[in-house]
């Protein structure tokens, strides 16, 4: 009797984009979970993840963008300049606030930068699989290597790379680029990169590369000779936007920041009009400028009224949200800020001082590893608090937030759920009341749109209290 050969059938099951995205949160060491815990101490994984791809990273020319604060602006703010231009451009950053794909954007037809397609990020996840069995790379050093296979693929002109964390380990450093440009540096994952300003500005230096030009943000005495000793050391041309121009005036016109320029040995001032309102962007604009400045001397055209066009709509070309964002714009005034350090809060309070209001109510969560006394330390004692947490493992309990927050004199009730915590500020705010939303990036991520529809919004509203948590409940 001959035997009897049975063919096995091969079942192929495709991944959905929801399939692939629980993927890569649930499989990969993620930081915005763990922590630490995901943070690789060097560059091997990605080397390898880019030569299984054929090394994309060095397919086309890039900004590469680094410093605590202000780095996810100046990245969205150039991205629409080069976009504005005329060129091709590809935007890198983290993280997202409420879709994966925001990390990665490319020049769309319709004016702006669009999000990766969900199509991409299927077929990338399931060719990269055998490496990440392979060698077990982390959540970020897996979207690195998408990003760069996706501009390689697409054939930019330039791409703006943000870091994620600190600089001379993070999976973006393994770039050459056209410019690098750290923002500031302030202190902020200091178990990672280190106690003092010196040794963070020592992480984020290891970005300046053998004679590219590098521009510094900021100016500071404990950083500027660690940022002048690097440069010199790779002969790198080093310029402090800073030290260049300066903002001599600003003010608030129709939720326009308009913020006056000036030069050394230049009788007349600039003016320019940015879309991005939070005060901090005066700084972050000095940054742009000096950056634009470099790059154009490098041969890249930028005409003014390019320029101009695109700081005033840079947040609707760009897609950048959270910074000061204006989430109900009256009966009361709603801002969601994702300042989540020392120095953002210290930003975001000098900005609600300046913000006409009666009563002041603050949403609040943050992470585990941020240093809580000292942001605690910094904020208004006259607000009414609505402690809170992100849905993350890294995210403090907001009970524990709570105790600690009133060591402060910060005083408020706690709520499991940002969206929640919005809705009992709606109980509580007047007309002429002013609500932030702050503390963490994740926290702002959460707040979803239906909520501050159903809550403030012109159309049926979800008021009363079943109808909000039955939302909530409902949401993705």
């Amino acid at each position: 009797m001959p035997d009897i050969f049975v063919a096995p059938f091969l079942i192929f099951v495709l991944m959905t984009y929801q399939d692939t995205i629980d993927y890569l949160f649930t499989r990969l060491p993620m930081f915005s979970r763990m922590g630490a815990a995901a943070y690789k101490k060097d560059l091997n994984n990605t080397w390898a993840l880019c030569e299984f791809l054929g090394n994309p990273q060095s397919k086309f020319k890039s900004i590469h963008i680094a410093g605590t604060n202000g780095k996810g602006s100046v990245s969205h703010i150039l991205a629409a300049i080069f976009h504005k231009a005329g060129y091709k451009t590809g935007l890198y950053t983290s993280p997202h606030l409420f879709d994966f794909r925001e990390r990665i954007k490319l020049s769309g037809d319709s004016g702006g930068l669009k999000e990766i397609p969900e199509q991409f990020v299927i077929d990338f996840t399931e060719r990269i699989k055998p490496e990440i069995e392979k060698i077990e790379p982390s959540f970020f050093e897996i979207t690195v290597a998408m990003a760069f296979e996706y501009f390689a693929n697409e054939k930019v002109d330039i791409a703006i790379i943000e870091t994620g964390l600190g600089g001379r380990l993070d999976s973006t450093n393994v770039i050459t680029p056209e410019l690098s440009v750290i923002t500031n540096i302030s202190a902020d994952h200091t178990q990672m990169l280190g106690n003092t300003l010196a040794e963070i500005a020592t992480e984020k230096a290891v970005i300046i590369k053998n004679v590219i030009p590098i521009v510094i943000g900021e100016t500071n005495i404990e950083t500027e000779n660690v940022f002048q000793k690097t440069a010199l050391e790779k002969n790198a041309p080093i310029f402090f936007a800073d030290k260049t121009r300066a903002v001599a005036d600003w003010k608030w016109d129709h939720h326009l920041l308009n913020i006056s320029v000036t030069q050394p040995h230049q009788m007349d001032s600039k003016q320019y009009q940015l879309d991005l309102t939070g005060l901090y962007q005066t700084k972050n604009l000095l940054t742009v400028l000096e950056a634009v400045t470099q790059m154009s001397n490098q041969g890249w055209q930028i005409a003014e009224a390019d320029l101009l066009e695109a700081l005033q709509h840079s947040k609707k070309i760009s897609g950048l949200k959270g910074r000061w964002e204006i989430l109900n714009s009256r009966d009361p005034l709603v801002i969601a800020d994702v300042a989540h350090n020392e120095a953002g809060i210290k930003e975001l309070v000098k900005q609600i001082e300046l913000t006409p209001h009666r009563n002041l109510h603050i949403v609040f969560g943050m992470v585990k590893d941020k240093d809580i006394d000292n942001a605690l330390a910094l904020l208004p004692k006259n607000a009414t608090y609505y402690f809170t947490k992100a849905q993350i493992p890294r995210a403090l309990d907001e009970e524990a937030l709570q105790k600690q927050a009133a060591r402060h004199q910060l005083r408020g009730q706690v709520y499991s759920n940002v969206n929640l915590a919005l809705y009992a500020t709606s109980l509580h705010a007047k007309k002429d009341d002013l609500i932030i939303i702050c503390g963490s990036i994740f926290l702002v991520g959460e707040v979803y749109p239906q909520c501050i529809e159903a809550i403030w919004g012109g159309g049926p509203k979800a008021s009363t209290f079943e109808n909000i948590i039955n939302l909530i409940l409902h949401l993705p």
